[in-house]
Parts: structure tokens; sequence; C-alpha cells
């Protein structure tokens, strides 16, 4: 595996992500792919080889070992594992498509010329859109696959000895799995760690829903206060002074409640 390239991708996706899409790219590279490059491939490397059957039967091992692990733990890690970190790729491949725009702005209209993005990397606009539909879809596939490995190791367990009647096998058979402790460990690990993420993600989700709508909102109270003015109830009417009618040109207006003022000096 080439690290300097992870570690390039690493460093280009956290560049346009907030706080905790960095905390989540951390989990995922860390907890998730090194783990599973480092080890959980050697611990699975001998789940068919040493997968045992009470019977001499030919071809009972391999039915029953299709029946329990109808797909591998490391062929299903690997496909959610892409499947999750792609979406930040689309970010990356966004902002880079926004910037060659605007350089092609540039080439055609001078340097200028007005911008097409305040800040291409700002997340505004489509970028906006593409940010958040990646955050839905990266839960939704973790997500998908915990329900496919509840469904197919029930409750991502891993016994000891499993009974098997599948023909051809001659009767039912135990098969015996090899080092079923460890890794039922690298499975809750696994499962663990990928529901972490999808919190990180659905928290991010709300964050950004949350932030957009105060900055929507926000300017609309603004100038809705500055169009209402003083409420009636808030700002005391004016009244005559005493003794004044509208006719007389010497009568005053003051504020109900206030000390009576003449024309011609203060209270």
């Amino acid at each position: 595996m080439n690290w300097a390239f992870l570690q390039g991708l690493l460093s280009g996706v956290n560049k346009y992500s907030t706080a905790v899409s960095r905390i989540w790219l951390s989990v995922v590279f860390i907890f998730r792919v090194l783990v599973f490059v480092v080890a959980a491939e050697d611990v699975w490397d001998d789940e068919q080889k040493d997968f045992v059957c009470n019977t001499k039967q030919p071809g009972c091992p391999n039915v029953c070992y299709d029946e329990f692990f109808p797909v591998s733990h490391v062929r299903l890690w690997a496909l959610q594992l892409i499947l999750v970190t792609c979406p930040s790729l689309l970010v990356v491949m966004h902002v880079a498509y926004r910037e060659d725009r605007e350089r092609k702005h540039r080439l055609k209209h001078g340097p200028n010329a007005r911008s097409l993005y305040d800040n291409p990397t700002k997340k505004r606009g489509g970028l906006w859109w593409t940010y958040l539909l990646s955050l839905i879809f990266k839960a939704a596939v973790d997500s998908t696959f915990l329900y496919i490995f509840h469904r197919l190791y029930r409750d991502y367990d891993m016994p000891r000895v499993v009974a098997c009647s599948a023909a051809p096998c001659p009767h039912t058979v135990d098969c015996y799995i090899s080092r079923p402790t460890e890794k039922k460990v690298f499975t809750y690990f696994m499962v663990t760690t990928a529901a972490i993420c999808i919190l990180l993600n659905l928290c991010e989700v709300f964050y950004l829903v949350g932030k957009r709508c105060m900055e929507l909102l926000g300017p609309r109270r603004r100038r809705s206060r500055r169009r209402q003015g003083c409420l009636p109830d808030t700002c005391p009417p004016y009244v005559l002074s005493q003794g004044g009618h509208p006719e007389d040109g010497n009568s005053v207006l003051m504020k109900a409640g206030s000390a009576p003022m003449d024309a011609g000096g203060y209270p």
C-alpha cells in the first residue's frame, strides 16, 4: 500500500473539511483502514483452510463453510471502506472543478474580471449540497453494511462450533472455526468504529443544516426589526400640549407622560 498517497489524500480531504469531519477521517484511516490492512487480513487468512468438519464426506466442509461464511468479512470490509471514502473525494473534485472554472474565466475575461466565486473552497451553493449529500451517503453506507453483517453473522457473533446439515453432508455435522475469539474481537472493533463514524456524520449533518438555517434566518430577523421600527405598544404616542389645538401654531407635540414643553424653551 502506498502510504505517501494515503497521506496526501488525507491532507487534501482535510483541507476542505470541518472539525467534525477531520475527526471522522482520523477514525476511518487510523482505526479502520490501518487496522484492516495491518491486522484483519492476517486474522482471516486461514478462515477456509482451518474450517474443519467432523466428517470425511468430500465437499461437505466447503458447503458448510459457504453456508456460514457466504461473504468473507475481509471482502465486505474492503468494499465498505471503498464506498465510505469515495464521497470525500467527490468534495475534493468539486473544489478542483470550481478552481479550474475560475482559472478559465480569468483567461477568457482577463485577470481583472469579476470572480465567479468569492471563495472556491467555501461551502456555498452546489459545493454545500455536495458536502451534505456526501455525509448522508457515508452514514447510509455504514448503516447498510452494519445491517448486512447483522443479518449474515447473527448479531456479529463468531461461535466456536456450527452445526451443518446441507447436502452432500450425510447427516448434521459439527464444524469448527479457527480462532473464533480473536475474530469476534476484531468484528466488534470494526462494528464499533463504524457506529462511531455514523454518529460523527449525523452530528456534522445537523451542524451544517443548523448553521445554514441560522445564516438565513438571522438577516431576515434583522430586516424585519428595521422595517417594524417601534411597535405601538412600546413607543408612547405623541399628544398635543395642554390647551393647544392643531390650528394653533404655538402648540407643541410631546410624548404622553413627559413634562410639558412650551414653544420657546426646555421643560
